[in-house]
């Protein structure tokens, strides 16, 4: 994201809908991201899709910090996008759960390209 872009926040729907240890698709103002509920009880977002070969990465095998693709096994940093197998990193979105229970998502307010 460019420092000239701006960002919205998205209201996404409850938690719950995400079982502990998976991942959701989901299209957020022309972006198509993964929200991964995490074991250890917090919230990452990540793009849609792994770079390598287009794999659903809310598909994928969720570990305590990482997702891994479920095509090719590229495994990626859930908080940093970065890749931990593979050669190429992930975009990550900030998200939070509010205090009624709801996934909160920033993506920018542009759609991409």
């Amino acid at each position: 994201m460019s420092a000239s872009e701006t960002v919205a926040l998205h209201r996404l729907g409850p938690i719950d809908q995400i079982p502990i240890g998976e991942g959701r698709a989901f299209e957020v103002a022309g972006h198509d991201i993964a929200v991964f509920r995490l074991r250890s009880g917090g919230l990452a977002a990540t793009q849609a899709e792994c770079p390598h070969r287009a794999g659903p990465l809310a598909d994928g095998i969720v570990g305590m910090d990482s997702v891994v693709c479920p095509l090719h096994a590229w495994r990626f940093a859930l908080v940093t996008g970065q890749a931990e197998v593979g050669d190429c990193d992930i975009a990550v979105h900030p998200c939070r759960i509010d205090a009624d229970g709801h996934i909160l998502v920033t993506v920018p307010a542009t759609s991409p390209e």
